[in-house]
């Protein structure tokens, strides 16, 4: 199985080179066997900063975190794609965790930030909004798409991996911040099967979140009720 490591990128200049040196090369040890970078339209060095690297980079014509997915399907050349984003919050010591999973059949894997033995990034905090949101959300998936399986503690967390015949399956058309959270859901849907595993978040190294909470919200509220009238894909075989 080959698996491609996507790193998503817009103006992460600072967060890359203060990471990118700890991440391990491609090797199947290392879970991932080659790394391409899905770029936003970086203005900063990014882009730069990867050529002198020799890492494949892909532009992106729009922004939006679901156009790098789109992309990824459709130019990477892989049976499956993790995707990472270099801003501190994911661990890179998870990266290898991936691939075990992947090639015993699973079609989705996610690091969680919820559940027990994970971290989430706003757990030191008393009021942890976003925490509380995600879970909000993550209750509903399960409430109204969960068709067997277990419950999926951290639908929209974007630390990920998804096999290419899932990504074909589930017809992924969402173009923003909400793709996560459409592929769980077209996932439990077509019960398909996703594995978590606990991760912990760190915090955003540099730069400011392209995710504004009060937006994005709304965004994932309108994003679950077109899925809740949206027909199931075909059952996965």
């Amino acid at each position: 199985m080959k698996i491609s490591l996507c790193i998503l990128t817009l103006n992460e200049i600072d967060c890359l080179q203060a990471i990118f040196d700890t991440i391990p090369m491609p090797s199947n040890e290392n879970g991932y066997d080659e790394i391409i970078a899905v770029d936003g339209g970086s203005t900063d060095g990014t882009i730069d900063f990867f050529q002198d690297r020799n890492i494949k980079v892909i532009g992106q014509s729009k922004r939006g975190r679901g156009e790098a997915f789109q992309l990824a399907f459709e130019m990477i050349q892989a049976d499956a794609f993790i995707f990472f984003s270099p801003d501190g919050n994911e661990a890179i010591s998870d990266l290898k965790k991936f691939r075990p999973y992947l090639e015993n059949g699973v079609d989705i894997v996610i690091a969680s930030r919820m559940m027990k033995e994970s971290v989430n990034e706003e757990d030191a905090q008393l009021l942890k909004w976003r925490k509380w949101a995600n879970n909000i959300f993550n209750l509903a998936a399960n409430l109204f798409f969960k068709r067997s399986g277990v419950y999926i503690t951290d639908s929209i967390n974007g630390f990920r991996a998804i096999t290419k015949s899932a990504a074909q399956q589930l017809e992924l058309d969402a173009h923003d911040y909400t793709i996560e959270y459409q592929m769980t859901i077209r996932a439990l849907k077509s019960k398909l099967k996703i594995v978590e595993f606990p991760t912990i978040e760190g915090e955003r190294i540099a730069g400011e979140t392209g995710a504004p909470s009060i937006p994005t919200g709304l965004r994932f509220i309108r994003r679950f009720f077109i899925e809740l009238f949206e027909p199931s894909k075909s059952t996965h075989k």
